[in-house]
């Protein structure tokens, strides 16, 4: 088996709807990095229109479809916003959970991510860059679930997941009309 690139790379976000196109980016990551971390943000949130599933779901929905090529943890949000004392934070998870820091981050192009890691004294990050191949959102996932559109849902949702729609659909609606979050 070749050496890949990265030792280690994340990946961060919430996975509100977890999708086709989270899919291809973590497939982007296995091919680059020897181990990949998955950190689901805003992980203590749940129950809102913005976040309706829980922790213990989204991680059970990722790993599904992932199995064990991938490592997946909770990262709540600790009310900094996104600049690089979050970048200090996700270290110290990271450093936490594996025993060393990355070598890579993996991410859709976001421009608050950016100056995460400029803080981070001693730590070479390489961003990569996943373009979006795959024109789908999580907020276009639950807007299709809250649509009761199971056609559109299912083109964007691995066929591991597909028997999902009845249970998912039931948490979106009931959490579809709170509009709370202590999320920034």
């Amino acid at each position: 088996m070749d050496k890949k690139p990265f030792r280690l790379g994340i990946i961060i976000g919430r996975f509100q709807v977890f999708h086709t196109g989270h899919v291809y980016m973590i497939d982007k990551a296995l091919q680059l990095c020897e181990e990949v971390g998955l950190f689901i943000g805003s992980s203590q949130e749940h129950g809102t229109n913005k976040n309706p599933f829980t922790y213990e779901t989204r991680k059970e929905l990722i790993e599904t479809v992932c199995g064990d090529r991938i490592k997946v943890y909770p990262l709540p949000d600790i009310g900094v916003g996104n600049n690089s004392r979050w970048g200090d934070y996700v270290i110290e998870n990271v450093e936490k959970r594996f025993g060393t820091d990355p070598d890579l981050f993996i991410s859709g192009k976001e421009q608050r991510r950016i100056d995460w890691f400029d803080s981070v004294k001693g730590v070479t990050i390489s961003e990569l860059y996943v373009p979006k191949t795959i024109e789908i959102s999580a907020t276009q996932m639950r807007r299709f679930m809250l649509e009761g559109d199971k056609d559109s849902w299912m083109r964007y949702t691995d066929p591991a997941l597909r028997d999902r729609f009845e249970d998912l659909r039931k948490e979106v609606l009931a959490s579809h009309e709170n509009q709370f979050t202590s999320s920034i």
